[in-house]
């Protein structure tokens, strides 16, 4: 236990500090291996408790689990209201625990508690309510052939089955609810694999949804690393998708194991936003809005606007506007009042960013962190501005997922070579264009290379609009009707009449 405990509520800490087990088939248990996971509280880098460490066995037991309850239980012949009910239902209890889940949040990922009780657990909410509304309106169509002839054709549209999903440890209350909602809606069962780092609100959320009445197996958690029950999930031959949100690299893993069954994939993967702001822009929202694309959520976030492209005659006013937006920051501990900007996730993660302002350092950029006071203990960094970052420099192309904004200048380019500069990337999952001229914004938004853009905002996100990447930033688009589609399959009926 860290010394931020008596922040917490006695009843997440009975919780947060309790003995932990994998949900499977509706059972509490332990790791076939009896291995386990320490988990450990950002702020301090202190162990807080233990999950356990689930590997191939464990993650087989689960299949078959999910698959009975797929293919045997109750789950198969819910009527789709019924299914829509609970989903609601689950999504009324998690926003009666708004708190619970907020400081659980905080106390796993480091993140202020505010931001997770005014967005992460509204936008779970959210999510599971928009999904509840599809699962009664997933519809087939009839269709007319172009052949001669009286014939009936209609097409149905049927849960795919058995699901892997593996969510990352930056949103993870809000990337299980991407996930599960439209599963859940679409009649997939469902092995759920949450990061290492932050099982918490995962694990929570099975108990909430045995409390609200889903079956036994709808829902399975197992509880491990990566490299060895993400991997197991990702090779199961009796998986029929697996669905997974975090770097590239792991990614690029996932499809080649899914190759082994040919199970469906999608991906949701890591990113080099750019924040495109105009001569005309409107500097008092510009200044604070790419601010907070790149800092919140510690710049731990795919979307996160880390490259910043300034027209000349605003650059400077752009980057002092910034610089002040981080002297307003109080870093802290994610559970204390007033923090808002809080640990990174892991010492390793620490290391991987300060070695990135380090090299851009050795590459000749010029480093402006911010001072704010750094507490002792936990692993946290400065907000860092790197200026004059020449796009062929590693700070510019890599994904470094930290609080660390390149900036560069541009002159009087026409607006396709302003593209260029900002498709100049492997990734290709969002940006953002900052102009007051409505023809340069959607003539600009065009030319981008990224399956979100927003104009004159950045990380505003919907349970309607579709959100996903383009190039190396993913497959597949989650939130709206294309997250049911994600889940579900197109089966073609036709009979002659005749």
């Amino acid at each position: 236990m860290g010394c931020y405990d008596t922040l917490l509520s006695p009843q997440v800490a009975s919780f947060a500090f309790g003995a932990h087990g994998m949900l499977i088939g509706g059972r509490w248990q332990s790791a076939q291996s009896s291995k386990t996971i320490d988990v450990f509280d950002p702020a301090t880098g202190r162990k807080f408790t233990e999950v356990p460490a689930g590997d191939a066995a464990d993650v087989d037991l689960a299949v078959r689990a999910a698959r009975r309850a797929f293919a045997d239980g109750p789950w198969a012949t819910m009527p789709a209201a019924e299914r829509g009910r609970l989903i609601w239902q689950l999504a009324d209890r998690i926003e009666e625990l708004v708190d619970e889940f907020a400081q659980l949040e905080s106390l796993d990922n480091g993140k202020p508690v505010q931001q997770a009780k005014a967005v992460d657990v509204p936008e779970a909410v959210a999510r599971f309510r928009y999904m509840a509304g599809w699962a009664g309106k997933i519809n087939g169509e009839t269709v007319g052939l172009s052949q001669r002839g009286e014939y009936h054709a209609y097409t149905l549209r049927r849960p795919i089955g058995v699901v892997g999903q593996i969510i990352p440890w930056n949103f993870p209350l809000v990337m299980a609810a991407y996930k599960l909602a439209p599963a859940l809606a679409a009649g997939c069962t469902i092995i759920l694999k949450p990061a290492e780092q932050t099982p918490m609100t995962a694990l929570r959320l099975g108990h909430l949804m045995a409390e609200v009445g889903f079956p036994d197996g709808v829902l399975n958690i197992v509880t491990g690393y990566g490299e060895t029950a993400g991997a197991a999930l990702a090779a199961h031959g009796d998986v029929d998708k697996i669905a997974f949100t975090g770097s590239t690299e792991v990614g690029k893993a996932i499809a080649r194991a899914a190759t082994q069954n040919l199970k469906q994939v999608s991906l949701e993967l890591g990113g080099k936003s750019p924040v495109i702001v105009f001569p005309d822009a409107d500097l008092d929202r510009a200044i604070p809005g790419a601010a907070a694309a790149i800092f919140f959520n510690q710049g731990q976030t795919c979307t996160a606007g880390s490259r910043l492209f300034a027209h000349r005659t605003v650059y400077e006013k752009l980057v002092e506007g910034i610089h002040s937006e981080i002297g307003k920051m109080v870093m802290g501990p994610g559970l204390e009042a007033g923090t808002t900007l809080g640990p990174l996730i892991s010492a390793e993660h620490l290391d991987r960013v300060n070695g990135y302002i380090e090299i851009g350092r050795r590459e000749g950029a010029t480093i402006v962190s911010g001072t704010l006071p750094r507490p002792r203990g936990g692993y946290f960094v400065n907000p860092t501005i790197i200026v004059g970052a020449a796009p062929d420099m590693r700070v510019s192309r890599e994904e470094i997922f930290g609080p660390v904004l390149c900036v560069t200048a541009f002159d009087d380019d026409e607006l396709d070579a302003i593209a260029m500069k900002a498709n100049a990337t492997e990734f290709g999952l969002a940006a953002s264009l900052w102009t007051r001229d409505l023809s340069t914004a959607h003539r600009m938004a065009a030319r981008i290379d990224a399956g979100t853009v927003w104009i004159n905002t950045h990380n505003h996100f919907d349970p309607a609009l579709a959100f996903g990447g383009m190039k190396q930033s993913g497959w597949g688009r989650e939130s709206g009707f294309h997250a049911v589609e994600l889940y579900s399959s197109v089966k073609a009926v036709l009979a002659p009449l005749n």
